[in-house]
């Protein structure tokens, strides 16, 4: 395997981390932060040698602090949330006792960019660098990516190691199953249309759309394409038509997002808000949420390959 191989995949899997965790706070769904909280401890330790213990696990709850490493003074807050307020709120906690320690803060689902321009209150003097100090995806992706060949593929081992349940293939289509039969019976009113005939390239589509964060998640659930083809024929051929509610439901979340958000903001607006629907249904039956939302994903991929979302480069 290839640089670009260890890298792409690697970029795959915290990008996908981090888009879970923005879909399930938006659901209140919090339990993946704990565990996120532990993966990136162990991630920092491996990235940067330092030797970072999760707070929580010892007094919980601790104000501002959720790992720490005594040997370098290094403290660190991890969150799902990315504003000034958040950091200032952390900084302003009694840390008297960390004087000297140097203060951290990963952003673990947000883009956090704009944040390492500002200044921030710091009552307590730790030593903070908005500019070095404020981690997220861009950041994490930028440094593994200039790592040694040797180094970035054991980052790969550990990612591939941490973040690798991917469920069973037939679990993965029962789910599927069961969700298509949710959706077909969601009255989504007008908007289905027919199937889309010009026919185009994946990549060249996605490129079009400027579709960037998103193109990790199509690459991924592109090869699922057969596997929801089959469930639509089988379903469609006892007459339901399931396929055409279920694709311009989808499509009608489409152009309800579309003109006020960015591609990327878009997409996984789509993904959310399905998904949403779904639990909202009176049919119903609890999945768990990672196989909920991978098998939403999918949908939402399979309808982006139909053309029923996103322009197609074709049809000008």
């Amino acid at each position: 395997m290839n640089r670009s191989k260890y890298f792409d995949f690697i970029e795959s899997k915290l990008s996908g981390l981090a888009y879970r965790l923005d879909v399930r706070g938006g659901l209140n769904i919090l339990d993946l932060n704990l565990h996120s909280e532990n993966f990136y401890f162990h991630f920092f330790n491996l990235l940067f040698g330092w030797e970072l213990k999760n707070l929580n696990t010892v007094n919980q709850n601790v104000a501002a602090i959720d790992l720490i490493d005594t040997t370098n003074k290094i403290i660190i807050q991890v969150s799902a949330t990315a504003t000034k307020r958040k950091i200032e709120s952390a900084l302003a906690k009694d840390l008297s006792k960390y004087t000297g320690y140097s203060f951290k803060f990963i952003s673990i689902s947000k883009d956090a960019s704009d944040l390492r321009a500002k200044t921030f209150s710091n009552p307590h003097n730790l030593v903070f660098s908005p500019a070095n100090d404020i981690f997220d995806i861009s950041t994490i992706l930028k440094i593994i990516n200039a790592l040694h060949i040797a180094r970035l593929k054991e980052v790969y081992e550990f990612v591939k190691k941490e973040l690798k349940s991917e469920p069973d293939p037939e679990k993965i289509e029962s789910n599927l199953t069961t969700i298509i039969n949710i959706l077909s019976k969601v009255d989504w009113g007008k908007g289905a249309s027919g199937h889309e005939k010009v026919p185009f390239e994946i990549e060249e589509k996605i490129s079009y759309n400027h579709l960037d964060t998103a193109r990790t998640l199509i690459d991924d659930y592109k090869i699922h394409y057969s596997r929801i083809d089959k469930i639509y024929t089988d379903f469609d051929k006892q007459g339901a038509n399931k396929s055409f509610s279920i694709l311009g439901g989808i499509r009608k979340e489409y152009l309800a997002v579309c003109s006020d958000n960015s591609p990327d903001q878009c997409f996984f607006l789509i993904i959310k808000n399905v998904t949403q629907i779904i639990r909202a249904s009176a049919n119903y039956t609890p999945i768990p949420g990672e196989e909920l939302e991978l098998c939403v994903g999918i949908l939402v991929v399979d309808a982006f390959i139909r053309c029923k979302i996103f322009k197609n480069p074709l049809k000008k």
